[in-house]
């Protein structure tokens, strides 16, 4: 009896430790955290995230079924106006200015091939100009607020190869998108079966 209250502990710990694995702080359990329909061209370069450390994911990546054809061409990530915003790795930014009237900016990721990766951030105030170099984490807009895109204040930011919008969460590897694997303590004054 005791030993089967013991496995039943353990397998309901797992299983909640799963849980805030795959859903983390302030991020839904249905929001999607797997960088599908990239048909392994994205390598995971990325080294940050473009703002916070795990932003709550208010839109996922919904790719058109045509290039004309409605869709999200990007995610859209939870954050405040004033949010830095940092290049997710290194690259030369090709863009960096008004687009529609949001600012923009688009950083040509180094080591991605032919025709490289591109990143986007918007709506920005660029701390950048076009041309400039810039390392993984390093600042290169500010978040301003706009009503067009979000129904709060987010950032959108999408991945592009040529003409192709590719999922921006694909740039992330296992322990930057999922968090450090999981550690194991010690239980204290627990008798054992």
């Amino acid at each position: 009896m005791r030993a089967q209250r013991w496995t039943n502990t353990v397998a309901t710990t797992t299983a909640a430790a799963l849980l805030l694995l795959t859903t983390g702080p302030g991020r839904a359990p249905e929001t999607p955290l797997t960088p599908t329909g990239t048909n392994g061209l994205v390598p995971a370069v990325a080294r940050t995230w473009p703002v916070g450390t795990r932003p709550a994911v208010l839109r996922a990546w919904e790719p058109p079924p045509t290039p004309y054809a409605r869709g999200h061409r990007g995610i859209d990530l939870a954050a405040a106006p004033g949010t830095p915003v940092r290049a997710v790795a290194s690259g030369r930014v090709s863009f960096a200015g008004q687009v529609a009237g949001k600012g923009v900016v688009s950083v040509e990721l180094n080591g991605t091939g032919t025709p490289p990766l591109r990143t986007t951030y918007e709506p920005v105030r660029p701390t950048v100009a076009k041309g400039d170099e810039v390392r993984a984490g390093q600042v290169v807009a500010i978040t301003e607020t706009t009503s067009s895109h979000c129904a709060g204040t987010c950032l959108h930011w999408g991945l592009r190869r040529a003409d192709t919008y590719l999922n921006p969460l694909a740039l992330l590897p296992p322990w930057l998108l999922h968090g450090p694997p999981p550690r194991l303590l010690p239980v204290l004054d627990v008798p054992l079966p």
